[in-house]
């Protein structure tokens, strides 16, 4: 059965954060659920970490929160990539 994962609004979703929603048909009803600028804030929270050890944390996280009816990831400041002045921390 083919289920569709919604994207965010500036980040592209990873092969591995869609695979990741893909294993529990409620991850991915509440995933789509989620506005497209929730959505952009999770795929930039595990996008973000430099360590991927930290990204599959925020990966394993990121499905026990969306399950429990979170909606943005906790103590994040938020997409850094929104602000034009922050391009240069990112090229």
């Amino acid at each position: 059965m083919y289920k569709k994962v919604l994207p965010g609004i500036i980040h592209e979703i990873s092969t591995d954060i869609k695979d990741a929603i893909l294993t529990d048909d409620n991850l991915v009803k509440k995933w789509n659920l989620l506005t497209p600028i929730m959505r952009n804030e999770w795929i930039c929270w595990v996008e973000y970490p430099k360590q991927e050890s930290t990204r599959l944390k925020h990966i394993i996280r990121l499905k026990g929160d969306i399950l429990k009816g979170k909606k943005r990831p906790c103590c994040w400041q938020g997409c850094p990539h929104h602000n034009p002045n922050n391009k240069k921390y990112f090229t």
